[in-house]
Order: structure tokens, then sequence, then C-alpha cells
């Protein structure tokens, strides 16, 4: 992350500092100790001694010396993704040519084509990752055009985005929600697509550290609190499994390790449940060493021994070693009934699938050496390339499209030949007809799954045995869209819809030639471009469509008048309207970006809280520059957060609430419990009059001696909130109290 400004020396001494990156430069070179070949050691001296000159003014947003970060970017594409000697001469320079005096020439000079190629790949992505262009997604789709050229420039990306988010507590806060909210949406679903399972879940804990606080140190907080109490439970668990596995003379390892943060709050919110309900809050991991043509039947020959000893559950059973994940990942994963009745996770591997789950892609490369088969993630590349190729794509469409398409986790399906094909979850029967042929996709009318008949929406499961029904009378239409996650199908049906709307606009065309002949308009390009303006349409295409199927009748086309050939458009008639304080296309002043207080000041800026998450005050809050609707107010866990942040950085506004206790915000519970008698008098007694709090609309239904209440309340702030939440909770039978995140509720 380059820094925008120079900031005041460091507190340490020049000799400390210069000390403290001796001491930094020595720790990587051990870290390379067995990589290193002759003269390798000459070359990394001289790109440390280019990259520590060229940033020696330079400070980072926390003071210390700049030089640090390339060498801790370097340290991390050497010890935790397991690149070479190339790579971390290339983190070591990452930053050089975007911020210092130093060209790509000088590089090529010194290093070779090879190392200066990535460079330049590097600092592309810098261009375009801090520039406030309208589309933040416009970057991302540049970032993956480098991912194709060489994928070693993404992983010291990701390597340079995991130190970023490892030191973000010393930037603006703006900043953090900024880069935490870019991390989480694109760059961990990377990660994890180039099986860095570390990595990607360092970067969505730490995401999660800046978006959601609050949950983060709860989770962070009661993880600790029950630590002694798991290793306890961990050391029961094993102790029979290590006994049995001994006896066999397998060579192993075993132990437990939590689950992550977020990973722990997704169970939370998905499954409905308090953190002492999430049952796998570790999991067990069983490492063998194994002959390579033994793997597969040492790992089965462990998952036997463990479900002797404990018994699995049939639905969890994960097989990784027959099915292999695009991204190179091997395992056997089940779930197993343990002690005290707890379900526990156990995952089995050997050690080379174990450094391929930890490095990814760099030792999937290392033990590729020397074969020549295709594997699946050089399968997974050559779709992205194909996906990078159709240029057409809208740039924020192109991010949604690769999120779903290739960034997803993936079920495997046959064809009715028994092939198997690699789709996302989510996948359809449209999907996997076009992932056969564009042909098959375009005439698809149904299919069937193993052998029942189901419409061309299904969702697919892994295992499912597919054939695609065709007709030669089909073809596609709007409604497709909605039934695919494919970046393939997408791309199809989108060119096959503009296709029929430019056979259907040239109607339309015909109709517009025939206005503009009777008054004297000429019927160019930009004429057409005028009129569409006029009726605030995207395209001439658009334009000509909608007139043949009669959404314009052009009667305004009357007011025009014509200059030459030119067509112009009338006058609009001026409005005294309201003066707004925010406008899209107006940059705002630095003193309206520094700080927005609601409350007391509400009559100098106009603003409206979001309906997606109706925040009050005490939230964790951003300021979203919307399009025609002024300044919203978003939650930073609002389900829309991340999205926005992501693409639309620049038009985030810092936030801040003002103590007001006169003004009251609307918002929702959910209240889960046994249906007692007397149980709605309880609630509203104590929410009306004990707390004093406004009711302003209550819904119960009662079913089979459980209950559920939606209520809605005025409250002043988060404060009042949690008061009436923990009250809640205490009353006899009420199981569990759950803030709103969506109006609809």
């Amino acid at each position: 992350m380059p820094p925008t400004d120079i900031i005041p020396p460091y507190t340490l001494s020049d000799t400390e500092e210069k000390k403290a990156i001796v001491r930094e430069y020595r720790s990587l070179l051990k870290v390379l100790k067995e990589k290193v070949k002759p003269g390798d050691k000459e070359l990394l001296r001289t790109a440390f001694e280019m990259a520590a000159e060229a940033h020696k003014t330079m400070r980072r947003k926390s003071g210390e010396p700049y030089i640090l970060h390339p060498l801790a970017v370097a340290k991390i594409c050497a010890e935790e993704i397991g690149l070479g000697i190339r790579s971390t001469i290339c983190a070591l320079l990452h930053d050089t040519v975007e911020d210092t005096d130093i060209s790509l020439e000088d590089i090529q000079r010194e290093f070779g084509l090879e190392i200066a190629r990535i460079v330049d790949g590097l600092t592309k992505i810098a261009n375009v990752m801090d520039a406030n262009t309208s589309q933040q997604a416009e970057n991302f789709k540049k970032i993956l055009l480098t991912l194709t050229d060489d994928p070693r420039v993404i992983l010291i990306k990701l390597a340079d985005r995991l130190h970023n988010m490892r030191t973000l507590d010393s930037v603006k806060r703006e900043k953090q929600l900024k880069i935490a909210s870019e991390t989480i949406y694109v760059y961990a679903p990377l990660a994890h697509r180039m099986g860095l399972y570390n990595i990607k879940t360092e970067m969505e804990d730490l995401s999660m550290k800046y978006m959601e606080a609050d949950t983060y140190k709860f989770i962070a907080k009661k993880l600790q609190e029950t630590k002694r109490e798991r290793a306890r439970y961990i050391n029961d668990f094993i102790r029979p499994l290590k006994e049995k596995l001994q006896a066999t003379g397998l060579d192993f390892e075993i132990y437990g390790r939590p689950k992550s943060i977020h990973s722990i709050s997704n169970k939370i919110k998905k499954k409905g449940v308090t953190f002492e309900e999430v049952y796998d809050l570790f999991a067990i991991r069983i490492i063998v060493n194994s002959a390579p043509e033994k793997e597969k039947e040492d790992c089965w020959k462990v998952y036997s021994i463990i479900t002797d000893e404990y018994n699995p559950s049939p639905e969890r059973l994960r097989d990784w070693l027959s099915n292999p994940k695009s991204n190179g990942y091997e395992a056997l994963h089940t779930t197993v009934m343990g002690p005290l009745g707890k379900w526990v996770e156990v995952q089995i591997r050997t050690k080379r699938m174990n450094e391929i789950a930890e490095k990814g892609l760099a030792a999937h490369w290392k033990y590729k050496e020397g074969k020549d088969d295709e594997s699946r993630f050089d399968q997974w590349f050559n779709q992205i390339r194909d996906a990078l190729s159709n240029q057409e794509t809208n740039s924020l469409d192109f991010l949604q499209d690769f999120k779903t398409s290739f960034l997803a986790e993936e079920i495997y399906v046959y064809t009715p030949k028994g092939d198997i094909k690699m789709l996302p979850v989510g996948a359809t029967a449209l999907d996997f007809a076009f992932s056969v042929h564009t042909a098959v996709g375009s005439k698809c009318i149904g299919a069937k799954v193993n052998h029942k008949l189901v419409p061309i929406g299904y969702k697919l499961r892994s295992g499912d045995q597919i054939e695609i029904i065709t007709s030669a009378k089909q073809k596609p239409n709007g409604e497709w869209l909605n039934y695919v996650v494919t970046q393939k199908a997408r791309a199809k049906i989108k060119d096959s819809l503009k296709e029929e709307k430019r056979k259907i606009a040239e109607e339309g065309r015909d109709i517009l030639e025939r206005k503009f002949n009777a008054i004297n308009a000429a019927l160019n390009q930009s004429n057409l471009e005028e009129l569409a303006n006029y009726y605030k349409i995207n395209s001439s295409l658009d334009l000509l469509y909608e007139i043949a199927i009669k959404k314009i009748d052009l009667k305004e086309l009357k007011d025009f008048t014509v200059h030459g050939d030119k067509l112009l458009p009338p006058k609009p008639i001026k409005l005294v309207e309201e003066k707004q304080e925010f406008q899209d296309n107006k940059p705002l002043s630095k003193k309206d970006t520094e700080l927005i207080i609601f409350g007391e000041s509400s009559d100098k800026i106009m603003y409206t809280l979001a309906n997606c998450c109706k925040p009050i005050p005490g939230d964790d809050v951003f300021g979203f520059i919307t399009t025609g609707e002024g300044l919203k107010i978003h939650r930073t866990n609002c389900p829309n957060a991340t999205r926005l942040l992501a693409n639309h950085a620049h038009r985030v506004v810092k936030t801040k609430w003002a103590k007001n206790k006169e003004i009251s915000f609307l918002t929702g519970l959910k209240i889960i419990g046994l249906d007692d008698v007397g149980v709605i008098h309880k609630i509203t007694n104590l929410i009306s009059g004990e707390l004093k709090v406004n009711i302003s609309a209550m819904t119960i239904e009662a079913n089979e001696g459980i209950f559920q209440g939606n209520v809605k309340v005025f409250v002043k702030d988060k404060e009042q909130l949690d008061t009436l939440v923990e009250a809640l909770l205490a009353l006899p039978g009420i199981e569990r109290v759950d803030r709103y995140d969506t109006e609809e509720k």
C-alpha cells in the first residue's frame, strides 16, 4: 500500500532503525536458506539494497521506515506461500517503480525480463487499486488480467494485501473500511481459490475485526474463555485414536485447531444459534506421511479407524481424494459424534496434501514438475482466460459473474456418458447445458437429473448425472439470466439477447427514420445519441429497441429543433428546487468528508437511514452517496456494506453519531421462546411498563409450544436497545432475541 504522504520521523533512532531493517533482512534470508543457489544471495542483496535506497525517505502510516513493508511482503511470499528467490526479489521491488525514481528499465537491466515483467504487473495493480475511479470493479478486472499473465503477480499481491491487513490499525477509519471490504469481497476468495487457506482465513478474520468489531471481539473473548476446556476435550477425543493409529505402524501427526472467528460468526448467522451452540468450534487434523502410491489407501485406513471409534454423520463425509478441488486441495473430511454428545470435524490428509493445502499454488507447481497432465487448476485458469477475453462485459457485472463463476466452491456432476464436469455451487441445469456447448445451452428446454425430469433452473448437487433436453424452436430469453450463475452461460445468453434486440431495433430505426424525415433531421449517430440522452437511455440500440416495442412514442420530437442536420433538444424549464447538500457528481469538500454529525447538526446535512439495515445511534456506520437519493447511512455489518465499500469506495463519507436524546429510531426485534401462559403480557409489560420503550407494532405466532414474536420499538440508541435485549433474555422461557437486519421481517 503506497504511502500518500511522508509521516514525521519514527520514534526509533537511526541506528535502531538500521538494526531493525538488517534483522528483518536476515530473517528473510533464513527462511530462504534451503532455496538459495549459487549467485542468488548476491541478487537478493542487490534487490534489498536497491529497494532500501529507493524508499529511504519514506515512512508508513505507523511511522516506521517504509522498507520494512517490502521485507515483510517478501517474507510472507517465501514462508507462507512457499515462493522462490525470483518472486522474493519481485516482492522486495514491488513498490519501487510506482513510488520511487527506479524505472522498469533499471530493474530489467539488473535482474532480467522475467522479474521486470512481474514487477510491471504489480505496478499496474497498484496504479488501479488506489485510483478513485467511478468503478472499483474495473480495477479488479485489470488485476485478474494480470493473474492469467503470470499467477505469481497475484500471489505477491495477496502477500502485499495480507501485510496491509496486519498493519491496518495505523490508517484512517474510512480507509480501513475500504481496504477491509475489498479484502473480504475479492482477495480472500481469491486466496481461497489459489489454495492458500491460512491466508484466506486470516484475511477474513482481519476484515471482520474492522467491519464488525463488536462481533469479532465477542467471539475472540469467548474462544479465549473456553480455551482450556477445549484443549481438555481435544485431548480426550484424540487419546483413543492415537493408540489405534500407533498400533497400525503409520507415521502420523494428530492435533486440534480452533475454527476461525469469521467461520464461527457465519455459523451463528446462518444456523441462527448462539456461540455455545456452534458444535464445531475446532477441527481435528490427522496428517499421514505416506509414499505417493499409498496415499489414498492410508487416508481411508485412518478414516476406518476414526469411524470404528466414533459414529460418523453420513451426510458430512467430504471425499476430495477421489475428486480434488480445482485449486489442488485433496483431503477426507468427516464429522463424528465425540464424547459428551458433541459433533467433531476430522480432516485427514497426507504430508504432500497438507503442503498443497497450506502453500496452495506454489506447492501445486512443485509437485506437478515433470508431469504433463492438465490439472483441474489449469482448466480453471483456461476458463478465466476465456472469460477475460469477453471485453464487452460491464465491469461490475464481470466482477459479480467472476465471484459466482470462479471464486465459489465447486460441485462435481456427470454427463450421460459418465464424464465429470466441475461447476460452481448454485449452478443450474442451464449452466450445465452451456458448459457442454453454446448450441446445447441455447436450445435447452429442460433436463433429466438422475433420470427425473427437472426445469432448466433446477439447482444441481454434487454427484448428479444430467441429460439435457433440447428443441430446435427454443431460444434464450431475458428471464434465463435469473437461472444461471456461470460467466460463460451469462455471456452467451446476453450475446443472444443482443442479437435478438438488434433485429427488433431495425424496426425502430425505420419508425425513427420516417419521423426524422418529417422534421428534416438526419438519422446519424450524433442525433441518435442526443435523443437517447434526452430519454435517459444508455445506448442508441436500447433507444431503437424501445421505439420498436412502442415503449417510446416520440411525441416529444415536435418540441425539438433542427439546426442544419443537427437535432437540438428543447430547453428545460427551470424549476426552483430545494438545494441538495449532496449530489453524486459534485466533488465533496474536505470539510464534508471529515465528519458528518447526526442529531444536533442534522439540519446542516440531509441524510436518510438505509432501509436494508436500519441503523440507530451507537451502531458502527458509514455514509454512502447514492445516485439521486443523496446521503444514506448504513451499518458497517449491513448485508450490502461489503459490496458498496468494495465497488464504490470513493462515495463513502466518514460519519459519527452525536448525542441527542430527543430523537427516537425505529428498530425491530425477533423473540423466540416457549409458548407459556401470559408470555405476551410479560414481554409487553417489560418493554412498555418497566423500560418505558414505545412499541410501534407487534406480531406473535405460536406453533407446537414454540412462539415467535416480531416487535418494532422506538429506541434512542444502541445502548438502550442492548439493555432491552438483555432484559428480555432474562425473562423465563425466552430462548433468543435478535435484531432485524432487514426491514421486511
